[in-house]
């Protein structure tokens, strides 16, 4: 799967950084730092193999800016 970075933690310094991306089918794959054991059971019906991390708004923000420009080209 090839995937383009929309938008990262702009505070973000290491290679641990929250982002988002677009990959080839024009999906979104979110990198952020995954719910505790307690969160995740906060969750309704995650499928098998899913999961959920936590990423500042801000960057999903930029992220979907980003997203609908390059979709309008």
């Amino acid at each position: 799967m090839k995937l383009t970075l929309l938008a990262k933690d702009p505070t973000c310094w290491d290679r641990n950084c929250p982002s988002v991306y677009v990959d080839e089918s024009g999906g979104l794959v979110v990198q952020g730092v995954q719910l505790s054991d307690a969160d995740l059971r906060d969750l309704r019906d995650p499928g098998s193999g899913e999961t959920a991390v936590r990423i500042d708004p801000a960057i999903v923000a930029e992220a979907m800016a980003r997203y609908a420009t390059e979709r309008q080209r």
